[in-house]
């Protein structure tokens, strides 16, 4: 089945709320960059999309912080296709 997404804002800018219709993490983890990702999938795909500076996972979201020179617009569609690719 394919994964569902729903993005939301955050009171910070620079940070979004990815609500997926899978689980992702039992408990609460961040990853800052790829190395310390190394054992996770999904955080390691995350983070290796142009612009993501950290990503927060628990249950079934993740809040991804950008870095503030990249737009959502361009970053959304990256992500949704990185999480689309790991569900597959």
């Amino acid at each position: 089945m394919p994964v569902q997404v729903r993005v939301d804002p955050t009171p910070n800018p620079h940070s979004l709320k990815l609500t997926l219709s899978h689980t992702v993490a039992a408990k609460p983890v961040t990853y800052a960059n790829s190395a310390a990702a190394e054992a996770d999938p999904l955080a390691k795909k995350l983070l290796a999309v142009p612009g993501v500076r950290s990503v927060f996972m628990l249950g079934n979201f993740i809040t991804v912080t950008k870095d503030a020179a990249v737009e959502w617009d361009a970053l959304t569609p990256k992500l949704k296709e990185a999480l689309e690719s790991h569900f597959a």
